[in-house]
């Protein structure tokens, strides 16, 4: 009798523990790790649900930047941390294509993490250096055609959607440019304004700045609609190549095996930040556009990116180690 009484006490104070989850989350701080460096789509979205966590939920959330390897490294770091809701990640679509792209990698984008909520998604935008003498997706194709190898353009690093997107771009309209790959988005966008490369398929976070300042010039956004940040361009679609299309997406995740109580905090957490009208209006002008879902929504989200992403890597035949 007095083992069923104990067993009956154990299971009731776990019952408890659990349910006091929420309410004890979290009890010290928080770190978000940004796997890219400042200046870039991932940092500005980072450090702002960073900052809005933090005076939610009473505890400090820091955002912290740990680039490298295509965003792999900070995946990683994230992906092999304990699992009590102290170490979150903003994932991107970088890492979705990183599962084909790379050979070797310490995790896996589905199976490692807990998958919190999809948070915004962003087009691209074809950018160039003023020195380049086009202003529509034709001219630079025809541009870039008459001078094969010679123009480069940017990107937050191999693997990234501005890798791809290039990439795909070159595929789908016989151009060749060479790719010059940078630590983040915001070195990338740095190297263009220098003058170290030719264009970029840069985040709208990223480029928008510049483009409105005259340091670059816009010439269309990669997403089937034009952007409600700067709907004065084209689509690359409606400019001419037909059936392209890329964004990026960025999400929050945690490491797997996350407590459910924990996670659960963390979605109604974010979703109420994103919600804030001067939070909607910051990532809007930033080029951002809210979006989120349930963490099972976010979960299947993620394997159907790998897949999309896995066909183009394969179907343009890139490899990484």
């Amino acid at each position: 009798m007095m083992t069923i009484a104990r067993g009956i006490l154990l299971a009731a104070g776990m019952l408890l523990a659990a349910s006091a989850w929420p309410q004890q989350y979290p009890a010290k701080t928080v770190r978000l790790i940004v796997p890219f460096p400042p200046g870039g789509g991932t940092d500005t979205i980072g450090r702002m649900v960073a900052l809005k966590l933090s005076e939610q939920m009473g505890q400090q959330v820091v955002a912290e930047n740990r680039p490298g390897a295509g965003a792999n490294i900070g995946a990683e770091i994230a992906a092999k941390a304990p699992p009590d809701g102290y170490t979150l990640l903003v994932a991107s679509v970088t890492h979705a294509i990183g599962q084909t792209l790379y050979t070797r990698l310490g995790f896996d984008l589905a199976r490692d993490f807990a998958h919190v909520t999809l948070m915004a998604t962003t087009p691209l935008i074809l950018v160039v250096h003023p020195s380049v003498p086009v202003k529509t997706v034709k001219e630079f194709v025809a541009f870039t055609k008459a001078r094969p190898g010679q123009l480069s353009y940017s990107s937050s690093g191999a693997g990234s959607a501005a890798h791809l997107a290039g990439e795909y771009f070159s595929n789908m309209t016989g151009i060749k440019m060479v790719h010059v790959p940078y630590k983040g988005g915001g070195p990338s966008m740095i190297a263009l304004v220098g003058g170290e490369v030719s264009a970029c398929l840069a985040t709208m976070p990223s480029a928008i700045g510049h483009i409105r300042n005259g340091r670059l010039r816009g010439i269309a956004v990669t997403t089937p609609k034009r952007s409600p940040t700067a709907p004065e361009f084209p689509t690359i679609d409606e400019a001419g190549v037909k059936g392209y299309a890329a964004d990026s997406w960025y999400g929050l995740v945690a490491p797997a095996g996350t407590p459910a109580p924990v996670i659960t905090r963390l979605h109604t957490e974010t979703h109420a930040l994103l919600k804030v009208p001067d939070v909607k209006d910051r990532l809007g002008n930033a080029g951002f556009e809210v979006l989120t879902s349930t963490s099972d929504e976010y979960a299947a989200f993620t394997r159907s990116e790998i897949a999309k992403w896995g066909k183009v890597v394969k179907a343009i035949g890139l490899r990484a180690d």
